[in-house]
């Protein structure tokens, strides 16, 4: 939204009072750790399950915020400050969109579904933006918060929208549909994604079907009989469907796979046409064909269609991060460029950085249709909120507005220039946001600057592990504070870049096995308090350089830190372990009131928390075990605080007792295999989000003859001709031995290829027989889709040991929904 709203008209939309001077704002903020310029930045204190933004108010102020959206009775301002206060700021945002959005009449796109909304609307940007001058969501803002924040950019100089919506319960949709108004809509799929509070795919159908209850008409694959039902509930609707069924509107005749594109022949309105999609996916073919129906609905010719889809490239809708030269760290979004994705990215890199060096390479904004000088003081202003130290501008725009920059900014006409000058990342120890519209190519840049590894990847989904750390929050309650175990290397996942992740949403402790763990997580800036667990013999002065604090779990280990803590100023405190029955570290119960007597002793330690260690929470056969276990705890927990004299934090709780015992929560839960996505319980699971991925590509493909043998060993021979693929992922890499000759299996283009022969040290070997596929296609060890705990099944061992082999050699990506 450019022209920006006046505060009186910002209060009569939402129903508010206007406290202060009317004023005019253009920007909408609800996180002050986000850039943005703060005399056009309306901050909106939102409340919600797990914060609220009220707190927040004085770090705005003094971010230079002087206007505000508030909760009734928390309107107090100082002085050239103004505020619209309203009874909830939720839903006072959700109307202001609403009323928003009614003030222009341009045709607007919406879209949900199950799966496939951000690609489609991706897509549809990409395929329409010749004619179009487009505003739509950026990544995938489609939640009660998101499509109203996409909304708001809407501007007179838009001629098409395209918002997604997405929805976890009854009632959400009804909401989102008065603020999007689509006059067309996209249905893209319905599945089980989001289903833990629908009873049946029917009732989901249902409800996001309610996103079209006042459009005209609906896109929509006519081969899925429960969309379909939904659909046919709305009135007055025209329903536009693709599909195989013979009343499609849209008919697919015939559909050829060859190893990189899919050839479909077509019929609409009585004429046959043939398109290329480039690729060779179900799910990709299926966003194309919601495309090409749209651009058909708009009066689109087959031929321009199928010119278009050519072109089509994957859509990246995460930021990857990813180690760079020069010890750097590169956060890749180097395949679209505008106002709201860069707000985005500079966002997390904020986040990223921990303070670190900030580094920026940014093209020029394609066709923003703004002026290009009001466009680049945005921009500027921008990177000046991020607290951005190096720039480098890529593109004619970005060099004719040079002055709008600080003094050092480097610019060049494309990404050659750019690596000629800097063949290596120029800040040594940056965090470096590459940003630019795909068609400069700047994903070359990242290519060149990413430190080298070999093909074999870990991905690791940051947002899976915010929506999973925020379904513990709201399981336990505010009021009990969260420990995330960081301890070997995060679960096999990186602990350094995962205890920056915490400490950004705030997680009251991180808990790490040794003591050098605690150390790197120092050495690189971490500060939240750290928790060694399993203390080896480490002298205390060192945990104390480190401001580490630790177990102690005997006598011996207490009067060493009763004796540290007499001969220095501010000693660290100590965390107090029992054993209750896991017979592992900790005081036992009859060494208990020996441990009681060396604590009447001494007046300089202090107690931080008492805690202890649920043996088989996880085992409802073990549940009197678990209660007996938790029972020990609050006795011999009550002794240890009677004795101090005051309460330090109680503890005992994992995942698995956070969810199954409510009383074992007590002050504090430590969660470790649950943020990764692994519940409770098969419900659990089926509420949290899978974080690792492992992937690896195909290397080559080979076509073996009847009665040759594979492998070392030469254990197998194959009876028949088989195609096999060769991967570089082997056993060094963490991929057992025991998956060899058949009996482990990878995915390639949705298809389980099993283990051909012995799993070599570097290499395996799958069949590929039947499966369309290259060399250079992704094999997927395990993903979302075929979680973790499949493959631990295969290795017969537990998810934990399966995340926690994998090599440090394989490489460790972290991706950001954007």
């Amino acid at each position: 939204m450019r022209e920006g709203r006046l505060l009186s008209e910002i209060a009569a939309a939402t129903g508010g009072v206007l406290h202060g001077a009317d004023r005019r704002i253009a920007q909408l903020s609800i996180d002050t750790r986000q850039p943005f310029p703060p005399e056009e930045t309306l901050f909106i204190a939102l409340g919600g399950k797990h914060h609220d933004g009220h707190r927040y108010v004085a770090e705005a102020r003094r971010r230079g915020v002087k206007t505000f959206l508030l909760r009734k009775g928390s309107v107090q301002l100082e002085t050239g400050e103004s505020a619209v206060e309203v009874a909830d700021t939720l839903k006072a945002l959700q109307a202001l969109a609403a009323w928003h959005r009614a003030q222009f009449a341009i045709p607007v796109v919406g879209i949900t579904g199950s799966n496939g909304k951000t690609v489609v609307k991706e897509w549809l940007s990409q395929l329409l933006s010749p004619e179009e001058r487009i505003v739509r969501s950026p990544g995938s803002w489609n939640s009660q918060v998101g499509v109203p924040l996409s909304v708001w950019e809407i501007g007179a100089e838009d001629t098409l929208g395209i918002f997604e919506a997405g929805i976890s319960e009854p009632g959400e949709m009804a909401v989102l549909a008065r603020i999007i108004a689509p006059t067309i809509g996209i249905f893209t799929n319905i599945g089980p994604a989001h289903s833990a509070h629908f009873k049946d795919d029917a009732e989901k159908a249902n409800e996001k079907a309610l996103l079209f209850a006042q459009a005209k008409t609906v896109i929509h694959c006519a081969d899925q009989p429960v969309l379909c039902a939904a659909l046919r509930n709305l009135n007055g609707v025209q329903l536009l469907g693709w599909g195989r069924h013979e009343s499609a509107a849209l008919r697919m005749l015939d559909e050829r796979i060859s190893d990189r594109e899919t050839r479909l022949s077509l019929r609409w309105d009585g004429k046959e046409f043939e398109l290329a999609v480039p690729f060779i996916d179900s799910a990709s073919v299926e966003n194309a064909m919601h495309c090409a129906a749209l651009m058909l609905h708009l009066g689109h010719a087959p031929d321009v269609i199928a010119e278009r889809l050519k072109m089509l490239r994957p859509v990246s809708m995460r930021l990857e991060l990813l180690p760079g030269l020069n010890n750097s760290t590169l956060l890749n979004d180097a395949y679209s460029n505008d106002l709201a994705s860069l707000t985005i990215a500079l966002s997390q890199l904020a986040r990223t950085a921990a303070g670190r060096p900030k580094a920026v390479v940014l093209s020029d904004i394609a066709e923003s249709g703004e002026d290009p000088a009001q466009l680049h003081r945005r921009i500027a202003g921008l990177l000046h909120a991020a607290g951005v130290e190096r720039l480098i501008g890529i593109g004619p725009g970005m060099q004719e507005n040079a002055a709008l920059f600080p003094e050092g900014t480097r610019f060049f006409p494309d990404a050659v220039a750019l690596l000629q000058a800097f063949p290596e990342p120029p800040v040594q120890g940056a965090v470096t946001l590459v940003k630019g519209a795909r068609s400069f190519g700047l994903e070359r840049v990242v290519e060149r600057w990413e430190e080298r590894t070999h093909g074999t990847v870990m991905e690791v989904d940051l947002e899976a592990m915010r929506h999973n750390l925020n379904h513990y929050r709201e399981l336990c309650g505010p009021q009990v504070r969260i420990m995330a175990m960081v301890k070997a290397g995060g679960y096999g996942s990186g602990a350094v870049e995962l205890a920056r992740f915490f400490a950004h949403e705030q997680v009251a402790w991180l808990g790490v096995a040794y003591a050098d763990e605690g150390i790197e997580l120092r050495r690189q800036g971490i500060r939240t308090p750290v928790l060694v667990m399993n203390p080896e013999p480490v002298p205390m002065e060192t945990l104390h350089r480190y401001r580490l604090e630790t177990e102690v779990y005997d006598l011996r280990s207490l009067k060493s830190a009763v004796d540290f803590a007499a001969h220095v100023p501010d000693p660290p405190p100590v965390h107090i372990k029992l054993d209750t029955g896991m017979h592992r570290l900790g005081f036992m119960p009859g060494e208990v009131p020996d441990m009681l007597e060396v604590l009447r002793g001494t007046k300089t330690l202090r107690v931080a928390s008492i805690l202890s260690h649920l043996a088989a929470s996880e085992d409802p056969q073990h549940d009197v075990f678990t209660r007996e276990q938790i029972a020990l705890f609050r006795s011999l927990s009550a002794a240890v605080t009677d004795t101090l004299g005051y309460a330090p934090l109680l503890h005992i709780a994992n995942s698995a007792g956070a969810t199954r015992f409510p009383d074992a929560r007590f002050d504090m839960v430590r969660l470790g295999i649950g943020l990764h996505g692994i519940g409770a319980n098969a419900q659990e699971t089926a509420q949290l989000q899978p974080v690792e991925t492992l992937r690896t590509v195909i290397a080559q493909i080979k076509e073996i003859p009847a009665g040759d043998s594979i492998s070392y060993g030469r254990k197998v021979h194959v009876t028949k001709a088989t195609r096999i693929a060769v991967l570089p992922i082997g056993y060094a890499d963490g991929l057992s031995r025991r998956l060899g000759e058949s009996r482990g299996r990878l995915w390639i283009n949705g298809k389980e290829a099993r283990t051909v022969g012995a799993i070599c040290m570097d290499m395996c070997m799958v069949d590929v027989t039947g499966i369309a596929c290259a060399a250079g296609d992704d094999a997927i060890v395990f993903n979302a889709t075929h979680p973790v705990q499949e493959y631990a099944r295969d290795l017969g061992t537990i998810a934990y040991e399966a995340l926690t082999s994998i090599s440090p050699r394989v490489k460790r990506v972290f991706v950001h929904g954007s």
